[in-house]
């Protein structure tokens, strides 16, 4: 639902959008391989600060924290902002805000993670059906052709079709700036799975339960 933006929250949209990128920014992939007492997630794998590279180290604990932290940060940046009445403008710029934080962030000299888990939790923060269906295509097309970057990839595009789609049927509110939003969104998830789109295009992408 969209709500009437008041004068002190335009004021510190500035503020509030600098706030977001910077909670982007946290590398709950290497924090949460610190408390472990794991390696830097970028030293091995694919070397992504990410929960499926944090997976790897054999630590499925720590791989769902890090799931779990990379998708909070994106839904409480959105659902704040949302709290505070921020005009359309002002929350599409946080969003946008928190997820390039994940996927540049200052405090790993802007190379950060491809940016799925916190995607899935700005949608849970704009709208939770939302979330739930892109959920869905994304399992649908793991257990078909058993490739999470597939799925990953299906969604990005999905994801703003979906959104737009719910607000023609009346499924949820929509907001032009949030969906322009979410399009971005979607193109930066496909910028960064350009390297999996090549190697499922060429047939050497691993699928689920195989080993690279």
């Amino acid at each position: 639902m969209q709500t009437m933006p008041n004068i002190s929250s335009e004021l510190s949209g500035p503020i509030l959008i600098g706030l977001s990128y910077l909670i982007g920014s946290i590398p709950f992939a290497v924090v949460v391989s610190l408390l472990f007492g794991l390696q830097d997630p970028r030293s091995y794998g694919s070397g992504n600060p990410g929960a499926t590279n944090v997976l790897r180290s054999g630590n499925k604990s720590a791989a769902a924290l890090t799931l779990i932290g990379d998708a909070a940060k994106g839904w409480f940046a959105v659902w704040a902002a949302i709290k505070l009445g921020v005009s359309g403008n002002i929350l599409a710029a946080i969003t946008l805000a928190v997820f390039l934080g994940h996927l540049y962030p200052i405090f790993l000299k802007f190379k950060g993670g491809k940016g799925v888990a916190t995607a899935l939790g700005i949608m849970i923060a704009i709208e939770p059906w939302l979330a739930l269906a892109s959920a869905a295509t994304w399992l649908i097309i793991v257990l078909c052709f058993k490739y999470s970057s597939l799925g990953a990839i299906v969604c990005a595009i999905f994801a703003p079709v979906f959104y737009i789609f719910g607000g023609m049927l009346k499924v949820w509110a929509t907001q032009t700036p949030l969906a322009s939003v979410l399009a971005i969104i979607g193109a930066l998830l496909l910028y960064r799975h350009r390297a999996n789109i090549g190697r499922l295009l060429a047939g050497t992408e691993p699928r689920i339960g195989k080993k690279n």
